[in-house]
This record gives C-alpha cells, structure tokens and sequence, in this order.
C-alpha cells in the first residue's frame, strides 16, 4: 500500500509536543528542566535558546516532566487546535506540580504573549509567562516564582536577536541543526498573529550567523537550515572596518566577512543573497537550507546566488495561501496571483529542477468557490513538491478577525481543504516519478523508522528518500542513491557509486 502521508506536513506534525532535552548532557545534580515545543521551526529553535540560557544557571534537562523542577510549554498561536492542545497538557502537569508544589510551570512563546491575562487567572497552575523577546530574563523570573510570585514578561523588543547566544542542541541527530537569521515580521497578513506576538522585524548580526554555522560545521553537522519568518527581507548594517582591517581580513581570507555589499549612502548592506553565499562558502559540505521566503520579496538575486553554489539546496518554500488576488488582497499579502506566478516561473528558468513548496489556507473569509478554483488552478500551474494545508481558523486580534466575517461554514471548509490536499498528493507523486532513474545526492540522516535495514536522508531538493544500509557509509556523509521507485511521499533506490 502507497504512503499517503506528505512528507513536510508529517514531518512538522511529528514534532508537536516534543519533549526537548539535550542528548549527550553531563549531569549536575541540579535542577531539572522539562521543555515542550509547539509550532514552527523558530519555536523549536527558540526553545534551543531557552535551554542555553538556563544550563548556565546550573539546571539540566530531562524528558520525564514527572521529576522536573521547571516545565516550560513553548506555544504557537497559528492554530485553534495548538492552543486547545496546549490547554489539555497545562492539565496534565498540574497533577504533577500537585505532587512537587516547588515546581515552576511556564508558559513560553507567542501563545504567551497574546493571552498573558488568561494563563495568569484561568491556568492556576502557571507561575510564569514569557514572550519570545524575554527569555534572558527567565533566570530572575523563575527566582520570583521560587518565593511564590507568579510573574509575566511579554515585552517585545525591536533590537533583540539573541545573536550572542550560542544554542545547544536539542534532541538532535547532530547532522541537522537549525540557526535563526531573524525575528519578528512586519509583513502583517490580516490572518496572522505573528506581527503581535514575535514584534517587528529585526536581523542578526550577519558575522555571528556565519561563526555559528562554522561552529556546527566543525562540530559535525552538515547541513543548516536559516530560519526567519521572512528570509528574503533580511538586511544587516555591519560595523565599517578601518581600511587597516579591510586589509588584513583580505590578507587571511576572510574578506567575505565583510563584504562590500549594497553602498547606500556609504554605508554597507548584507543582504540575504549576500548571507548565503556567505554560509555556503563556509565549506562545501556544509548544505544550506532557509525558511520562509516571501513571494514579494523574493528576487533574482537570489535566485542566481542558489544556482551558484552547489550546497545550497535547490529547495524553495513559497507560501502562496490562495490563488484568487482578490482572496490575497483582503489576506493583505501585498502581490497578486500573476505576481506569484512571475516568481514561480524565474525559479523554473534559473533553476529549471528547483523543488517548490507552499501553504494553503482554504475558507478564507467570503472566498467563493470560483476563487477556490483559482486556488486549484494555481496548484495545477505550479505543481508543487509539497505543501501545508489548512482549513482558515480565525485567530482573535488579527486584522482579519477585526474586518471581515469568518463566514464560510466548516463542511464547506474541510471539502475544500480535501480537494486541495487530493490534488497536492497527485502532485506531489508526480514530481516523485519524473526522479525515477534519476541519481540522488543524498544527506545519510539515520535509519529509517520502519527499518534497521534501511538508512533515510534528503536529496538536495528535499525529497525523503530511503535505501539499503550500506556498511561503508555512516549517518552524516553523502551519497549518491539511484532512485528506483516511489510511493506519493519517499523515493526508494540504492547507493551507486
């Protein structure tokens, strides 16, 4: 029988509620740490940030929330049902803080932000809420709690990016590793909440993403993924070097890290091309992966620099949300259905074999069904590799909740949300047999799950792909597999040398 699971979505749906802990920790004997992420990819990541932080007041992480001495739940506020999820588990720990009245409970996250006021008077069990912006303050807050003050600090910040903090690595495989670029958005979609709950946009120090990914390399990892909610707007001002550093920085090969850049008015930018030739260069066998573009933002530039080089993965994720400009106007996503389309057909002439993949809302408010069609069409057009698919939620203090009523009904929703997710596993099985025969670089991330016989890994274009074990190659290396078969979601092969 076919795999009928998408590969990103089951991948993203995996991790939900994951219970975080850092694999190769020496013990303490200090306080235990028990860390539950929710959400996206900078969740996780943020949770990484969190861990850091708190290792170096002495605690430890564990995986058995039952003899921790602080749980901390990371939210997401994207969806109803994560904050119903989140409800629901908030339930559970209180049998266990019953049991150990000394444990601190805390909410993290962008749930935490919006519905601050909630978790402090409903959830009685809550000591602490903290937003994304102010997790170098969980030290103090966590010692307020332990003399029995219950505290929120939801503070957004415009300069904040935790540049200067090195993350560990939570339950990772040590092949994998995400690094955040940037924080927040200014982008204000009427259906989301990101703007509110993670603050404008701000971005990393450029020299500091280029020294962690280094690290990482030199740690083993092989393969990164940058991570903003908005990749292609990032653009950092470094410190302009003396001509006397500018110099030497030549002399030692180090020149790319103070690049020239854009010259407005004297002064350098780096900008998200410039930021990936700059990681793709740190080594060849690094692999650069980003999330998420934006169809607005993403330019040529961009697109030239990934066909440049050979280990930034040839793997784009372009939301597009509807394919109806009037749907995406009232979404205030700021382009059109044949903007889109412009960007769409760059990718395929710059990079004719580039992977595409997206998010669809469906249901948004007063989308008709000829505005759904659209929406189709524009999946027929494009035929992407994979996708995230979702009925609309309306999300309390959005534009969209403000403006416009949510006045599609729930069966009419979920029919069309399945006529999207149907003709997405058509496609995506599709792109899957045009690789058959075809040989796939391909990065060894462990076993498969449904067998020990059986390695797994992603080839450059983000296709999961399974092979036999092959006693010469270890986790962390590539190789070359010939793709024999598929199901709607894996490639199968073998290695060829």
């Amino acid at each position: 029988m076919m795999d009928l699971v998408l590969p990103d979505k089951a991948h993203d749906e995996g991790r939900q509620g994951e219970a975080l802990m850092l694999e190769t920790a020496v013990t303490k004997n200090g306080r235990k740490l028990y860390i539950e992420s929710y959400g996206c990819a900078m969740n996780f990541s943020d949770s990484e940030i969190v861990a850091s932080i708190l290792l170096d007041q002495g605690f430890e992480t564990t995986n058995d929330y039952t003899i921790a001495d602080a749980i901390f739940i990371n939210t997401c506020s994207i969806r109803e049902n994560a904050e119903v999820r989140v409800r629901n588990r908030l339930k559970e720990f209180k049998v266990a803080k019953q049991r150990n009245p000394g444990m601190v409970v805390g909410v993290l996250g962008c749930m935490a932000e919006r519905l601050k006021a909630k978790f402090l008077e409903e959830e009685k069990l809550v000591d602490l809420v903290v937003g994304p912006d102010a997790y170098r303050d969980l030290p103090n807050l966590i010692e307020q709690a332990d003399g029995g003050q219950r505290s929120v600090n939801v503070l957004l910040s415009r300069e904040e990016t935790y540049a200067d903090i090195s993350p560990v690595r939570l339950n990772t495989n040590g092949i994998n590793a995400f690094v955040s670029i940037m924080r927040g958005c200014d982008n204000m979609c009427s259906f989301c909440v990101v703007p509110f709950t993670r603050g404008r946009e701000r971005s990393r120090d450029a020299i500091s993403i280029v020294k962690e990914c280094t690290d990482l390399f030199n740690e083993g990892y092989r393969e990164v993924t940058l991570l903003g909610q908005n990749v292609d707007s990032y653009k950092f001002t470094p410190p302009q070097p003396s001509p006397e550093e500018r110099g030497l920085a030549e002399q030692i090969g180090q020149s790319k890290v103070l690049p020239e850049g854009e010259d407005l008015g004297g002064v350098a930018i780096i900008n998200f091309a410039n930021l990936l030739e700059m990681v793709a260069q740190i080594n060849p066998e690094l692999r650069v992966r980003f999330s998420t573009s934006h169809p607005k933002d993403i330019t040529d530039e961009v697109l030239y620099t990934i066909k440049k080089y050979a280990n930034i993965c040839k793997y784009i994720h372009l939301p597009i949300q509807s394919g109806s400009t009037r749907v995406l106007d009232i979404m205030n996503r700021t382009y059109t259905r044949e903007w889109y389309m412009n960007r769409i057909d760059a990718i395929r002439r710059i990079m004719p074999g580039c992977a595409v993949s997206t998010d669809v809302i469906t249901g948004f408010c007063s989308e008709t069904e000829e505005e759904h069609a659209e929406t189709l069409s524009m999946m027929d057009y494009v035929k992407f590799d994979f996708a995230y698919m979702f009925m609309y939620s309306e999300r309390p203090g959005t534009l969209a909740a403000k403006r416009y009523a949510d006045d599609i009904p729930e069966d009419v929703k979920a029919r069309r949300l399945n006529e999207v997710i149907a003709k997405q596993r058509e496609h995506a099985h599709l792109r899957l047999l045009n690789k058959i025969g075809t040989i796939q670089k391909v990065l060894i991330e462990g076993y498969s799950k449904k067998s020990a016989n059986d390695y797994c890994g992603r080839s450059d274009e983000n296709s999961m792909v399974i092979f036999p074990v092959d006693e010469r190659y270890k986790p962390g290396q590539y190789v070359n597999v010939l793709a024999e078969r598929c199901t709607t979601a894996t490639l199968m092969g073998v290695i060829v040398d």
